[in-house]
C-alpha cells in the first residue's frame, strides 16, 4: 500500500544534530529494507595492507624528527606501543570538551531548523556558546514545549564545563 506524506516529516541524528533523510515512499517492507541497506557495514577493502587488519590495526606513516624517535625507541613498548598509549591519554583528557563542542554543535543545528524563527534564538545560541544554562533556558523558555525541551537536552552536556559546573 502506497502511503501519501502530507506533512513534512523531519528527523535529526541527537549526537550530531544534522537531518537525516528517509525514503519512506512504499510499503512497510520495503521502507524496511531500504533502512536495514543503511545500517548494513561498509564492505571491507579485500586487499591486503600493512598492519594487523584483524585486530583494527593499521599501519600509517608518522613524520617525526631524530629526538622524538630516540625518545620513543627508550620506552617500554617500544614506539608503537607509547604513541598509541600518548594518544589515548590525550583523547580521555580531551573527551569533555569534546563532548561539550559536540552538544554544542548538536543542539544549534536543531535550533536553528527547528527554532530558528523563534524569539530569543539568537540570544539563546550566544548562551548555548557561552555555556550559560541559566540564560540559555530563560531565553528558550516562550519556545514550544516539546521543541524546547528537546533542544534543551541535546544542549545539557555543553554546561558541563562552565565556570563554576561542578566536574567528576
Amino acid at each position: 500500500m502506497e502511503r501519501e506524506t502530507r506533512d513534512p516529516v523531519v528527523i535529526f541524528d541527537d549526537a550530531t544534530g544534522r537531518q537525516v533523510d528517509f525514503d519512506l515512499r512504499g510499503s512497510d517492507e520495503e521502507i524496511a529494507a531500504r533502512l536495514k541497506d543503511l545500517n548494513a557495514p561498509e564492505q571491507v577493502n579485500a586487499t591486503r595492507s600493512p598492519g594487523r587488519p584483524k585486530l583494527g590495526v593499521i599501519s600509517r606513516e608518522v613524520t617525526l624528527l631524530p629526538r622524538h624517535w630516540d625518545w620513543l625507541s627508550q620506552q617500554r613498548g617500544g614506539a608503537s606501543a607509547e604513541l598509541r598509549r600518548l594518544v589515548d591519554a590525550a583523547r580521555k583528557a580531551d573527551e569533555p570538551l569534546q563532548a561539550a563542542q559536540q552538544a554544542q554543535q548538536a543542539a544549534d543545528l536543531f535550533m536553528m531548523a527547528m527554532l530558528g524563527n523563534e524569539a530569543n534564538y539568537e540570544g539563546a545560541a550566544r548562551a548555548l556558546y557561552a555555556a550559560d544554562r541559566d540564560l540559555f533556558h530563560e531565553l528558550s523558555e516562550p519556545w514550544p514545549a516539546d521543541l524546547r525541551d528537546h533542544a534543551r537536552s541535546l544542549a545539557e552536556p555543553a554546561f558541563a564545563l562552565a565556570p563554576g559546573a561542578r566536574q567528576a
